[in-house]
């Protein structure tokens, strides 16, 4: 049973949690997960991430569907808001598609290491991880949960250029954040950042992209996603 089937939010949790009192729109939706493949990571109509910066309301439109693919013998989950990855590392983790205790490699403008306000979660229990990855958890902090249960072992952080000097010989799981490309990151030269992105793809187990609507353009974020993947790099 797929519990990823377009729904809203309107209680002041999860990702509806940010500045809920003041704001004029008090639900985000989360979209369905259907598979497909890139063709398919299209923007959407609904706002799915809602904060009030300097007075202003944004309200962020996310993608159509969230997105499952296989591409050769790797699982690829692509989806807007972050925390998302939580779910999905653990479907993956059900699946055997990686072994529990490798290493995260998060590629991200920001850390997401904030502390969730608890970890009440039974990650062998896909209802019970569905439940709090969407109620508990939001675009900061979603990673603590994963390396607390023991889902990986470590999480080696990308967020500077300095960062992608980092060789990773052990078996890991890819998590990009695309506002890795957003304006702020223009410090590192883009194709820098694509090649280092592609090398990384390449020996990844399972790898999971946010699309991050509150923090960079929709579609550019999609353009961006096209590019890493179009290469003959995986058979």
């Amino acid at each position: 049973m797929e519990r990823y089937t377009g729904f809203y939010i309107d209680k002041p949790q999860g990702n509806n949690v940010f500045s809920y009192e003041e704001r004029e729109n008090k639900k985000i939706f989360v979209p369905k997960l259907i598979e497909g493949t890139l063709e398919d990571v299209k923007v959407g109509d609904n706002i799915v991430f809602n904060e009030i910066d300097e007075d202003t309301e944004i309200k962020a439109k996310g993608l159509k569907n969230l997105v499952e693919y296989k591409l050769g013998n790797k699982t690829i989950y692509v989806f807007d808001n972050h925390n998302h990855a939580f779910y999905f590392w653990n479907k993956s983790l059900l699946k055997n598609e990686f072994n529990k205790g490798c290493k995260l490699v998060h590629v991200d403008q920001h850390k997401d290491m904030r502390e969730p306000d608890n970890y009440n979660v039974d990650i062998e229990n896909l209802d019970d991880v569905f439940t709090y990855t969407n109620e508990v958890l939001n675009v900061g902090n979603f990673i603590q949960p994963a390396l607390k249960k023991g889902i990986f072992s470590q999480a080696i952080i990308i967020d500077s250029s300095y960062g992608f000097d980092v060789e990773v010989d052990e078996e890991y799981v890819l998590d990009i954040d695309l506002d890795i490309f957003s304006k702020d990151m223009d410090y590192i030269p883009y194709d820098f950042r694509i090649d280092k992105i592609k090398k990384l793809i390449e020996n990844a187990k399972v790898i999971t992209i946010a699309t991050s609507p509150y923090f960079i353009e929709q579609d550019y974020a999609i353009k961006v996603l096209k590019e890493l993947f179009n290469c003959d790099i995986i058979e």
